[in-house]
C-alpha cells in the first residue's frame, strides 16, 4: 500500500472512490455561489429546457455563514449511490483496490469556525482537495466553507499509506470569510457565461486578513514531473506560489491563465502520453506550448436527450460539458458514462477501450467519474512529458 501516483493514466492499482451516503441538502451561501457560478442559470443552448433557481439570499449574520439549505431528493440521493456501486465494481474488475470514505452523520455534520458555520456534505468529489504526487499527499485549502474538514473523512486511508512511506502535507486553511475571496473573476468579461445575478460585495469580519489561498486539487493536470495548474483569481495565485515552492526541484509547475473559474477537469484531461481529450480547439490554444503538439480528441457538443429532465426546484451544478470527466484505467482504457454514445464512439475511433459506466445525476452532484476518484496507485512514474 505504497502510495505512488504521477499522472493521470499509468495502470492503475489503488484508487478512492467517493460516497454521497447521507447527501440530504445543498447549502447556498457565497463561497457556494461562487464555485458554482458559472453553471448555475448559465448554457444558453439549454436555457429553454432547464430550470435554473435563483441564488439565495445572504445569511442572517452577514458575513456568509448559515446560508439557505435546499434539500435533494432522496430517489435522486439513492440513485447516485446505485451509480458509485457501478463504479466500484467496474474498477475492481480491473483488479483495482478500492477505497472508500467514512460516511457523514447528516444529522450532527456542521462545520464551525470563529467566522462562520455551514452543513458538512459528503465526501463525493473526492479529487478536489487532495493532490496526489507521487508518493505525497497534499490536502489542498478548500475553496466551499461545507466542505472545509472533507478530507478528514478520507483520514484512515491517508494514515496507512503514511504508515507505508507516504509524505503527508496540508496546506494553509483560510479563514474564508467573505475578504478572502477574489470576485474579480465573477465580476469580468472573461467568465465564460455568468454570472447572470450579482455577487454580493463581501462583508467585514474581525477575521478578515485580506485575500487568501483557496485552490482545488481538481485545478491540476498531472503530467509525471510537470503541473498544469490553472490559475483565475489571486486566492488560486496564492495557492499556485506556496505550491512551487513546496515541490521545487522535485515538480514544474506551468500555470495557465483562466482556462475555466476553477477546476480544469472538463476542459482537458490527458488520457495517455501524447493525447489530450479537449473541450475544444481553443483550450488546446491555451495550454503550455508542448502540449500543444500532442493529438487533441475534440468530443461532440453534448445532447440534450443525455440528460435526465428534472423539476423546477432542482439546482443544476454542472455544465453540460460534465461528462468529459472520464476516468482511465490505463492508457487504452477509459470509463465513460453510457448517457453518452457519442462521446463513446469518438474514443473507441481513437483506439481507446470504452467501459461504459452509469452515472445519472452528474449535473445535480457536481462531478463526473474523474471528480469521484482519487487514484493513489499508479504503475507510472516521475516521466518527462513536457521537457
Amino acid at each position: 500500500m505504497q502510495l505512488n501516483s504521477f499522472d493521470e493514466w499509468s495502470p492503475l492499482r489503488e484508487a478512492i472512490v467517493g460516497s454521497a451516503e447521507n447527501y440530504e441538502t445543498h447549502e447556498r451561501e457565497l463561497s457556494f455561489d461562487l464555485f458554482f457560478h458559472d453553471n448555475i442559470a448559465r448554457d444558453n443552448a439549454f436555457r429553454s429546457e432547464w430550470y435554473y433557481p435563483r441564488l439565495a439570499a445572504r445569511g442572517a449574520d452577514g458575513r456568509g455563514g448559515a446560508g439557505r439549505r435546499l434539500p435533494i431528493k432522496e430517489r435522486y440521493v439513492a440513485e447516485l449511490n446505485e451509480d458509485l456501486e457501478g463504479i466500484v465494481k467496474a474498477l475492481e474488475s480491473f483488479g483495482v483496490t478500492v477505497h472508500r470514505p467514512v460516511a457523514v452523520d447528516a444529522a450532527t455534520a456542521e462545520v464551525r469556525t470563529p467566522a462562520w458555520s455551514a452543513s458538512v456534505v459528503p465526501p463525493l468529489n473526492v479529487r478536489d482537495n487532495t493532490l496526489i504526487l507521487g508518493d505525497e499527499i497534499i490536502e489542498t485549502p478548500p475553496m466551499i466553507r461545507s466542505r472545509y474538514f472533507e478530507t478528514q473523512l478520507l483520514k484512515p486511508i491517508f494514515q496507512e499509506y503514511f504508515r507505508h512511506g507516504a509524505r503527508w502535507t496540508v496546506m494553509p486553511r483560510p479563514f474564508m470569510t467573505d475578504a478572502s475571496f477574489d470576485l474579480s473573476y465573477v465580476r469580468g468579461s472573461a467568465t465564460a457565461g455568468g454570472p447572470t445575478e450579482p455577487i454580493e460585495d463581501p462583508q467585514p469580519s474581525p477575521y478578515d486578513v485580506g485575500f487568501e489561498m483557496m485552490f482545488d486539487a481538481a485545478q491540476c493536470l498531472r503530467l509525471g514531473r510537470d503541473i498544469v495548474a490553472n490559475v483565475s483569481t489571486a486566492n488560486h495565485v496564492l495557492a499556485v506560489d506556496w505550491l512551487e515552492r513546496h515541490l521545487e526541484g522535485r515538480f514544474r509547475i506551468h500555470r495557465v491563465r483562466q482556462l475555466s473559474d476553477s477546476h480544469i477537469d472538463s476542459m482537458v484531461l490527458a488520457l495517455r502520453p501524447g493525447t489530450l481529450l479537449v473541450r475544444s480547439e481553443d483550450v488546446a490554444d491555451r495550454l503550455p506550448e508542448a502540449l500543444r503538439k500532442w493529438d487533441l480528441i475534440v468530443p461532440p457538443a453534448p445532447e440534450s436527450d443525455n440528460f435526465p429532465r428534472y423539476d423546477d426546484d432542482d439546482l443544476i451544478l454542472t455544465s453540460p460539458f460534465i461528462d468529459l470527466n472520464v476516468f482511465s484505467v490505463d492508457p487504452d482504457t477509459v470509463l465513460v458514462n453510457d448517457a453518452c454514445p457519442e462521446l463513446m464512439r469518438k474514443l473507441e475511433g481513437h483506439g481507446f477501450t470504452v467501459v461504459p459506466i452509469r452515472h445519472r445525476h452528474r449535473r445535480l452532484f457536481g462531478g463526473g467519474f474523474h471528480c469521484f476518484t482519487l487514484d493513489t496507485v499508479r504503475a507510472g512514474g516521475p516521466e518527462d512529458y513536457l521537457g
